[in-house]
């Protein structure tokens, strides 16, 4: 469970929205200003501002950049991949300096790194992530081969003596870091946001697949 002092800082620019409760209220494309049917719609990466953007699908297409060369917007993909047989042990997980029990990593386009974020009572936390560490997660996990900058992340657990390894759409972090931050009551965050995050972690284990053509 999240819970305990950390090291760390900042919260990145342009996504506190993502991680700050919200009242109800009429969802609208933040590109046309069409309204946004259901509680399901496409999401973009502003890379340029580091921030989630609502979409309705015809500017989702039509904003989308992804494997296209220069451009602001990058869809947000709705795959979930997982990796039973990866290496993320206590060795990895120190060399993150990560100071809680779970994590998100990613490349940002933006600044031209990896960047660390953990949940905490004020929202994304950002940990320092050199290369050097980076590179240990990597090596640890062969869904770093499939990782898309922006869009996707790395979700690490560590939980009952055993790390959890997922790629996840970058917005999914962001919902956990929202609603953890919306139950957290206390020093260790409570019993509330720790059955909460059990159940997005059900979520992602029911959904996640492991990729094709992977080996252990």
């Amino acid at each position: 469970m999240p819970g305990g002092p950390g090291r760390t800082t900042r919260r990145p620019a342009g996504l506190y929205r993502f991680t700050a409760p919200r009242p109800p209220r009429e969802e609208r494309c933040e590109l046309c200003g069409a309204h946004l049917a259901g509680e399901s719609h496409p999401h973009l990466a502003d890379t340029g501002r580091r921030a989630l953007v609502c979409a309705c699908v015809p500017c989702s297409q039509l904003m989308d950049h992804s494997g296209t060369g220069p451009g602001r917007f990058r869809t947000v993909p709705a795959r979930y991949l997982s990796d039973p047989h990866h290496h993320v042990d206590d060795r990895v997980w120190e060399a993150l300096r990560i100071p809680v029990s779970v994590a998100f990593l990613f490349h940002n386009s933006a600044l031209d790194r990896p960047v660390a974020l953990y949940p905490s009572p004020a929202g994304a936390t950002e940990s320092e992530l050199d290369e050097e560490s980076w590179r240990t997660v990597l090596d640890a996990t062969r869904l770093a081969a499939h990782l898309e900058p922006d869009v996707e992340a790395l979700l690490l657990r560590r939980h009952g003596g055993h790390t959890e390894c997922f790629l996840v759409p970058i917005d999914l972090c962001y919902e956990l870091v929202g609603r953890m931050r919306l139950h957290w009551q206390g020093f260790d965050g409570g019993a509330e946001a720790r059955a909460d995050l059990d159940s997005v972690f059900a979520r992602v284990r029911d959904t996640a697949r492991e990729p094709r053509g992977s080996r252990p």
